[in-house]
């Protein structure tokens, strides 16, 4: 009886030590992670494909990347671990929906990011707006109040200086010296309009996604920094080593490159023009 006592004393000790192993085995392949999933919202998936996934693969990473077709998916992916960053979304909506949804997410590195530009088949300057002329823009309240500030800045309209530039709705214009009619619809049809409207306040990733060219826009937003696209980790990720190599990747030469060659007409953060 003392023997087998004994013995199954031994054998949960073994089988301790085993978990323990097993335990700290499952930390360090935590730390050593080498497979990795980002995902992204069109163009910042081509934008990772092209200029992260490279460098990445040089430091001996296995690269995968996925396609999003909407803003909710990508940070749900997030949480429930089947990618392990990624970009597609400012630091205002990340705050946003990380209370809606009980999450902790963190901030990698920002981007340069597809801003929201004035367009027109109609007009080639905004000099030649003529009086009732119609504006398509988004329907959501932050691409709403970035549309109307791209006018404001450019002296089409005015509002009070007190009114939040990420807040501001058509009742805060103060001034429409050229009677402009504001048709809000949905970010994501806003290229359609085009042909029934006079203008169109488009986001960047809807252009691009439409083959508009950037570059053709009248106007272009000036963005503060908390309204540019940056990389997006669990916070709990942030001090890990692939995290670190994804923020190296994006300050290489060879992002550099690819964005000076492909995503022409982007607006470039503080670090990217120093």
């Amino acid at each position: 009886m003392k023997n087998k006592q004994a013995l199954m004393i031994f054998l949960l000790i073994v089988v301790g030590l085993l978990s323990g192993c097993g335990s700290d085995g499952s930390k360090a392949s935590s730390e050593d992670k080498k497979e990795l999933v980002l995902g992204g919202t069109i163009p910042y998936s081509d934008m990772l494909e092209q200029g992260v996934k490279p460098y990445l693969e040089k430091q001996g990473y296995s690269v995968t990347i996925k396609e999003f077709n909407d803003y909710v998916q990508p940070n749900m992916a997030l949480k429930n671990g089947s990618i392990d960053a990624n970009l597609y979304q400012h630091e205002v909506y990340m705050r946003a929906f990380a209370k809606e949804n009980d999450m902790e997410l963190s901030g990698v590195i920002k981007v340069p990011t597809a801003p929201i530009g004035i367009y027109s088949k109609k007009y080639q300057s905004l000099e030649e707006i003529e009086k009732g002329s119609t504006v398509a823009i988004a329907n959501d309240p932050t691409n709403l109040a970035r549309g109307l500030t791209v006018l404001k800045d450019n002296g089409v309209i005015d509002f009070d200086e007190d009114v939040d530039p990420l807040r501001a709705s058509v009742r805060d214009i103060t001034d429409n010296p050229k009677e402009l009619v504001f048709k809000p619809v949905e970010a994501a049809q806003l290229p359609r309009t085009l042909d029934s409207v006079d203008l169109a306040a488009v986001n960047g990733n809807f252009a691009i996604a439409s083959g508009m060219d950037l570059t053709k826009a009248l106007v272009r937003d000036d963005m503060p920094d908390n309204i540019i696209n940056q990389v997006v980790v669990n916070t709990k990720d942030i001090d890990a080593p692939y995290v670190q190599d994804i923020k190296k990747a994006v300050q290489s030469e060879e992002f550099r490159k690819v964005i000076e060659e492909n995503f022409q007409g982007f607006h470039e953060p503080k670090w990217f023009k120093d």
